[in-house]
């Protein structure tokens, strides 16, 4: 849990630079409270810094990581028209094998939102469900 935590806080980290020049040192901080009943807020908070405030893949966190965020505007047109909700909701929740999201055995949001919930199972339905329909509100 303390390594999913502080990927977590690296990235919360990183969206609070400006730019991410390499001598810039990561402070340390929690997780920011967010709206469940708000997808762009949480995206904002927990997505933007990798993935960009737009959806691109283009976040100040973006040009640190092994592999570049996907361009999360154009889930729909390559699933031949279909916005794909229940993958995307399993990639948040940390259910699906994505290798920026860590394995199956090192989710990243599941846990924080669990944690930021108290534990109630439905808050944390809640926050991925509506995160989910932002992605699918950013569609191109």
């Amino acid at each position: 849990m303390t390594l999913r935590i502080s990927i977590f806080v690296f990235v919360l980290a990183v969206a609070s630079i400006p730019a991410f020049p390499q001598e810039q040192k990561l402070h340390k901080t929690t997780a920011p409270q967010t709206s469940a009943a708000s997808g762009k807020q949480m995206y904002t908070a927990y997505c933007g810094s990798c993935h960009g405030t737009s959806g691109k893949g283009d976040g100040p966190a973006a040009s640190s990581l092994k592999t570049t965020p996907p361009d999360l505007t154009t889930l729909k047109a390559k699933a031949n028209g279909k916005f794909p909700g229940a993958h995307v909701y399993q990639v948040i929740k940390g259910d699906a094998n994505t290798p920026a999201h860590g394995s199956k055995d090192m989710p990243v949001w599941g846990p924080v939102f669990l944690r930021l919930s108290g534990s109630h199972g439905a808050e944390v339905h809640q926050r991925i469900d509506n995160l989910t329909r932002y992605i699918e509100s950013i569609q191109h």
